[in-house]
């Protein structure tokens, strides 16, 4: 066996000496030179293996930093994103808030990582204390600040949570229900106010009405009251079409059948030669709710119609293409602006309000076909050229 020494600044002296003597006295004593010396040689390698080691430099522990870490690795898989401060420096953030932030704020200047003056004015304010800010990412966005404190002051300053909660889409939420509320309340009453102003006209006993005139005010009142009825129609069927959204329909049916029938139907009320229908001989089968197809069909037709050149039959075209079943309504009337195309589907948007009052219509049809197509998981598309017409297309998935 071969001892390697260790690296030692001093060899054991006092012990090499006395395994000499020892050696020496057994020598003297009578033994030969040959036992004398491995006795010596056991002697010094036991001294030589069982020294103790010096002892290892004391570890220096950055307890600020262990901590830093722990902080780090319990808030990253959070979706919300919060950042911890030390005093006003950011020490934490997960990922939620450095891709929020950006992945410098880590170790700024809060005032500066957060810029926005509402958000500064949280770092004066006491534990618990929350602020909603407007504007905090994007010109319509809102955010809930709140602050939470986690550690007394230190060396350091304060150690401190904050939670940044986004309500922009609540506010969105909010707002939409407060313009249709107005909107409704809108289309309401103008039919309603010209109801009442007949009525009243017609009611005065000082002012008698000749027939002529009183058939021609009663004439406008039932117009408006069947303006009313479709509209409290319309924004019922609305109502129950988002109710039933995110609930799949689970009915086979045949569309190419229920086409046939819709588009009938319209032309009993239009005249034959107004519509040109085109289905496949073989059914069409869609899982789907049969009542609110047969409502899309009707809206699509109805729309096609009051828009749509008055000689020109409007086309109904129903084809099965490798994405599912494919249904295009198509008017040859003055067709939309562009700039409209956008915005047909938001409720009661209408590109030309005179002619659509005139006509009847609610502004909430294409409302209501969105919603349709959405809970049957279809796509809805919508494609105008002026002078040409307007085509819309609802393609639903295949079964």
């Amino acid at each position: 066996m071969t001892l390697r020494p260790t690296s030692r600044s001093l060899l054991p002296w006092p012990g090499i000496a006395l395994a000499a003597t020892g050696a020496i006295g057994l020598l003297l004593g009578g033994a030969g030179w040959w036992l004398s010396l491995a006795v010596f040689g056991v002697w010094l390698g036991s001294l030589w293996l069982v020294r103790p080691e010096p002892e290892a430099a004391p570890v220096r522990v950055d307890t600020a930093q262990l901590r830093e870490q722990a902080q780090q690795a319990s808030l990253e898989r959070i979706g919300l994103p919060l950042v911890i401060l030390a005093g006003e420096r950011i020490t934490v953030a997960n990922k939620a808030a450095r891709e929020l932030l950006g992945s410098h704020i880590v170790g700024q200047d809060a005032r500066i990582a957060l810029r926005h003056p509402e958000a500064l004015r949280l770092l004066a304010m006491g534990d618990g204390e929350s602020l909603a800010i407007t504007g905090f990412v994007g010109a319509r966005s809102l955010w809930q600040l709140t602050r939470r404190q986690i550690d007394p002051a230190d060396a350091a300053g304060a150690t401190s949570l904050i939670e940044f909660h986004d309500r922009t889409a609540e506010a969105d939420v909010s707002r939409a229900h407060t313009d249709f509320v107005a909107n409704a309340s809108h289309e309401l009453r103008t039919p309603l106010a010209a109801i009442i102003g007949y009525v009243e006209t017609l009611a005065e006993g000082d002012a008698p009405v000749d027939p002529k005139t009183s058939a021609r005010f009663l004439q406008t009142v039932l117009r408006e009251a069947r303006r009313m009825e479709a509209l409290v129609t319309d924004l019922l069927s609305l109502s129950q079409v988002e109710a039933e959204k995110h609930e799949l329909p689970s009915e086979a049916i045949d569309l190419g059948g229920l086409v046939r029938q819709v588009a009938g139907e319209a032309a009993a009320l239009a005249g034959k030669e107004r519509i040109a229908v085109s289905v496949p001989d073989a059914p069409v089968t869609l899982t789907g709710d049969r009542a609110q197809l047969e409502q899309l069909v009707r809206n699509l037709i109805d729309n096609a119609l009051k828009y749509g050149d008055a000689v020109v039959p409007v086309d109904v075209a129903l084809t099965v293409e490798a994405a599912g079943p494919r249904l295009s309504v198509t008017d040859h009337g003055q067709g939309i602006a562009p700039e409209h195309l956008p915005h047909l589907t938001r409720r009661f948007y209408r590109a030309d309000p005179g002619r659509s009052r005139a006509s009847g219509g609610t502004g909430l049809g294409l409302a209501i076909v969105k919603h349709i197509v959405e809970r049957h998981r279809g796509q809805l598309d919508i494609a105008s050229k002026l002078g040409v017409g307007t085509t819309v297309t609802v393609t639903f998935r295949a079964r």
